[in-house]
């Protein structure tokens, strides 16, 4: 969730200020309601730290330091905040100082969940707290445990921390030098020439470095302007690995666009794409060396398990029906946030499958960690290099998104479905024979789909007219069946995310079983159409539930492959697909969705990047 960037640059270089509110501007993608900046003003026994914060949006905090100025200053750290501990006030907003002279700040992103007894040592103690956060109560915590050494005090107070955090320090003793602490939460260091950064992601230094190094969990990183140092919770030397950043800053702009979302849109054919980049031989058999799982231990799954939240679990549900039908291994879909409480079943020949675009949703991540201790293989399905999840997991298949910055995922879900379909095919490869075959022959057809969502933006213009035309809609409903009812879920669910109206998505053979009674004259219902082509006579059955919605006055808005002309008859619009196969279908049907929920946001007058509530990344449970 938070935003967290820390600098340290050499004693001639006063950009400190600078560089971090660039680097909260690149992170307020991940949600936020306010921001503020401390940095170490001097080198001498007078150092002190300034600090600036400010509730609401980055722009007020600029304008307060337009005000009040800060001195020019070689460290900083910063923060932009979505409250938990207390409400979003200026008081509640980060950094916090510890101790009566002030000389220490600190920054945190997640839950301290036993801040309230260490609140109340500290109160006994005569300690006085100006907010109702529990992350003051570590800055004074901090402060009272300070032995002279940054780090050090860091590792003990550490110890005494029960939840997920991420912790940054600055001292006035120590010009020159941040403290970083990780547990359950995404810290990652940027390496520079006379310069360090740390963030919560890459994206908080992406425009002066693409050199980075990822952290273990339980680990403290110290950085000066030349050297990044790192040591366990228990203090033993560590290292962290390093990685090379493949996207640029240009990447994390809107290219022309009008919103980050709109541009991610019209990114999803290349997401989907390089996503399925290197990963064939020239016969065109998958190889999937990166998984470093042998063959025979794959061969030997019995049963898929996926773990995800939100638009990432739609994923899973499409891979559902994907992998059951390529490879006959059942697969079950569990909401990870709750898969630990519903005592799973598994086994090693379990193979627990996680998707997050983040690498840090904490549903998930303690999902995985869970499965891992009942003795399940785990492979992560992520976008993000160095993030947690792929860490704690067996193996990796990482899309190849690139930076996702608006809230609401659109080209991270057509990555995590192109690769859960890679996977699938992958095990279905493993089992040989026909198997194998059919893998090959739909992995060509695949390849041809990036082409195939082009072509389709291309041709949305009506999409957009239709949400112009609906922009006072209150209730919008969304039906499908087999894979078409995941992508329903999905467009119900961005439809509530950036519009706040009511939108629910069915399996549309559930319609006669109770959801049919939401239906009233003007009621608009987009059905997701299977091909003419689809098994067990699908494409009937989904014409005959729009008949069905249309004879009780419901305005059906019918997303239907090219040359379908059965629906037309009960059609008030008809908003055309490209053919493709059954089980491929999804990676174009949902494109009209997000294009729909895209314009009615616009055409409200929302913040369609940032929408209220919200936040990127989850991680907290």
């Amino acid at each position: 969730m938070c935003g967290i960037v820390g600098y340290v640059g050499r004693s001639d270089d006063a950009r400190a200020l600078d560089v971090v509110m660039e680097g909260l501007g690149r992170l307020e993608y991940r949600g936020y309601d306010s921001a503020g900046v401390a940095l170490v003003d001097g080198d001498g026994a007078g150092a002190r730290v300034d600090v600036r914060k400010k509730s609401g949006k980055l722009a007020n905090l600029t304008e307060l330091i337009a005000r009040e100025p800060l001195p020019p200053s070689r460290t900083a750290i910063g923060h932009t905040r979505w409250a938990t501990h207390g409400g979003p006030t200026d008081e509640n907003a980060h950094p916090h100082r510890g101790g009566s002279a002030g000389k220490l700040a600190l920054i945190h992103n997640g839950i301290i969940e036993n801040f309230h007894p260490l609140k109340t040592r500290l109160q006994d103690q005569g300690v006085q707290f100006g907010s109702e956060t529990d992350t003051e109560v570590v800055a004074q915590l901090m402060d009272a445990s300070y032995d002279g050494d940054l780090t050090s005090t860091m590792r003990h107070v550490v110890q005494k921390l029960e939840g997920a955090f991420t912790l940054l320090a600055v001292h006035a003793d120590h010009p020159g030098v941040v403290v970083g602490a990780r547990r359950n939460s995404p810290l990652v260091v940027g390496i520079g020439e006379g310069e360090n950064f740390l963030g919560s992601d890459v994206a908080a230094f992406i425009g002066h470095t693409r050199e980075a190094l990822e952290l273990e969990q339980d680990q403290i990183v110290t950085i000066t302007p030349d050297s990044v140092s790192v040591i366990g919770f228990d203090g033993k030397a560590a290292e962290g690995k390093a990685f090379h950043v493949s996207w640029d800053a240009a990447a994390a702009e809107k290219g022309g666009y009008d919103t980050f979302m709109e541009k991610e849109i019209h990114d999803q054919p290349h997401a989907v794409a390089d996503t399925l980049l290197g990963r064939t031989d020239e016969s065109g058999r998958l190889v999937l060396d990166e998984l470093r799982i042998p063959e025979e231990k794959l061969r030997d799954i019995d049963r898929v398990t996926i773990v995800a939240c939100g638009t990432a679990a739609y994923a899973g549900m499409v891979a559902k029906y994907a992998i059951e039908h390529w490879s006959r291994i059942p697969v079950e879909v569990a909401l990870a946030h709750e898969f630990r409480y519903c005592d799973p079943i598994v086994s090693e020949r379990t193979l627990v499958v996680s998707i997050s675009q983040s690498g840090e949703t904490m549903d998930t991540a303690m999902a995985v960690k869970h499965a891992r201790d009942l003795g399940a293989l785990t492979i992560s399905i992520c976008n993000t290099h160095g993030s947690t999840i792929p860490r704690e997991s067996d193996a990796v298949l990482y899309t190849h998104a690139g930076p996702e910055i608006a809230v609401a995922s659109t080209k991270a879900f057509l990555a995590q479905i192109t690769a859960c379909y890679v996977l699938g095919l992958y095990l279905a490869q493993l089992k040989g024979d026909t198997y194998a075959d059919s893998a090959r022959d739909v992995l060509a057809e695949l390849q041809e789909v990036p082409a195939k969502i082009e072509e389709l933006l291309g041709r949305l213009g009506r999409v957009r007219e239709i949400a112009y035309f609906m922009a006072d809609t209150r209730s919008v409903l969304f039906l499908g069946r087999q894979v078409g009812f995941p992508v329903a879920m999905e467009g119900a669910l961005k439809l509530k995310e950036l519009a706040y109206i009511h939108a629910e998505g069915f399996a549309a053979g559930e319609l006669k079983h109770g959801p049919i009674a939401l239906i009233e004259p003007g009621q608009p219902v987009f059905v997701i159409v299977p091909g003419p082509d689809t098994p067990y006579g699908l494409h009937g059955k989904v014409v005959s539930n729009i008949q069905e919605i249309r004879a009780r006055g419901a305005r059906t808005l019918v997303i239907a492959q090219d040359g379908d002309e059965a629906v037309v008859p009960f059609a008030d619009e008809v908003i055309r697909v490209p053919r493709t196969s059954p089980m491929l279908q999804p990676l174009l049907t949902v494109v009209p969705l997000q294009v729909f929920a895209l314009e009615l946001s616009t055409a409200k007058g929302l913040d369609v990047d940032q929408p209220r509530n919200l936040a990127k990344s989850v991680t907290v449970e």
